[in-house]
């Protein structure tokens, strides 16, 4: 019995540690027209690299037939010691980068190729 319970215990010391998921929820544009929500894990325990699936939702008023989805996938990385999030979207193939400072909400701009800059804030929960 004691090296059955010697073998539990050394194998939850040795267990991996789960990753952390967090929740992100933005606003982009002038007027704020695409909502950005996404599920992010922890690329590495410990550290704080965050990689998941994106939804970006056109939430203006010119939409004609329902709302406009896009979907993709977001890397971001969150410096406590900043106060800093930096992020790369890619969506429907176009690669973007964003770089935010915190205040009430991480408030920057996504920069994209061929595009012109437009703000983003994003709040991370």
């Amino acid at each position: 019995m004691r090296p059955l319970l010697l073998s539990i215990a050394l194998g939850a010391l040795v267990a991996p540690a789960h990753a952390q998921s967090l929740e992100v929820i933005g606003y982009s544009g002038y007027l704020g027209e695409w909502e950005l929500t996404a599920t992010v894990t922890e690329t590495a325990p410990g550290r704080k690299g965050y990689f998941g699936p994106l939804i970006m939702k056109h939430v203006g008023l010119c939409t004609q037939d329902g709302p406009e989805e896009k979907s993709g996938e977001i890397h971001l990385e969150i410096s406590a010691a900043s106060s800093r999030l930096d992020a790369t979207l890619s969506v429907a193939g176009v690669e973007c980068s964003y770089s935010g400072r915190l205040s009430d909400s991480y408030t920057g701009t996504m920069t994209c190729p061929d595009r012109e800059a437009v703000p983003l804030k994003l709040w991370v929960k």
